[in-house]
């Protein structure tokens, strides 16, 4: 079997890829840490610090444009994208991408959430599928961005422990399904309207006693593509990480085609 059909089998069956160092991957790093360093400094996104000061969200803080060029760079290239782009035949537009940091101590808890929600983010990394938005007072989960993938890229060294990204790996598998069966006999444009908190609860659970839990803990230089449906999350910071902390860029453009091959296509 070629390179490139081990790597897109190993993507279907796993739900994550890590690919090695790769220098324009780094070079596109090594432009992009001190522009989202300057964005975490900026008082106008301190609303992002949340967690007692342990994560700054940063939703779309790196100023870069739809090519992933940020500083004068060339449009965002690698493995990561040859790969995106010979399975999905083009690379969709990209948004500014999120500036994810956490520091020693994370979690702590995050403005406004309950007891129960700090202790999963603790205890559960705060595991998650992408592109659910809970809605009102009931927290009742809609899905409303069907992104095409999740595609990290790091820009601090930190060791392995110091709060990496996890995943349950081939958790996409079952959220599919799961997600099939809740929009069977609707049309598409209705799937958003559909509350799917129940049906998401109840596989999330059977992800949890069934899926590994694996850590992610790539470098500058590396890129990490998750499937859209993947469960993840991100680890507690260890005691003793070696690293002042964890930025990552994070990329999820939105779907080509909707909400529709969100759910079919592969992969």
């Amino acid at each position: 079997m070629m390179a490139i059909d081990r790597q897109r089998h190993a993507f279907d069956a796993r739900g994550w890829l890590v690919f090695d160092t790769d220098p324009q991957v780094a070079e596109w790093a090594d432009l992009a840490c001190p522009m989202a360093q300057a964005a975490v400094q900026n008082p106008e996104l301190a609303n992002w610090l949340d967690c007692d000061g342990t994560w700054f969200v940063g939703v779309d803080a790196l100023p870069n444009d739809v090519h992933g060029r940020v500083g004068g760079s060339a449009p965002l290239a690698g493995a990561a994208i040859d790969f995106i782009t010979r399975h999905m035949g083009k690379l969709p537009p990209l948004h500014r991408a999120q500036v994810s940091v956490t520091y020693p101590g994370y979690p702590r808890p995050r403005r406004g959430e309950s007891d129960s929600a700090a202790r999963y983010r603790r205890h559960r990394d705060a595991a998650h599928m992408d592109g659910l938005r809970a809605i009102g007072p009931a927290r009742r989960r809609h899905l409303s961005e069907p992104h095409a993938f999740i595609l990290g890229l790091p820009l601090t060294d930190a060791g392995p422990t110091a709060a990496p990204l996890v995943v349950w790996e081939g958790s996409h598998h079952m959220m599919r399904s799961a997600f099939a069966r809740a929009f069977a006999g609707y049309a598409p444009s209705e799937w958003s309207d559909l509350d799917v908190t129940d049906l998401y609860v109840a596989a999330r659970k059977r992800v949890f006693e069934t899926c590994r839990r694996i850590p992610l803990p790539a470098k500058p230089g590396q890129a990490v593509l998750l499937h859209r449906m993947v469960l993840h999350g991100v680890a507690p910071w260890a005691a003793g990480a070696d690293a002042d902390g964890r930025m990552v860029a994070y990329f999820r453009p939105e779907m080509p085609g909707g909400i529709e091959p969100w759910l079919t296509a592969q992969p």
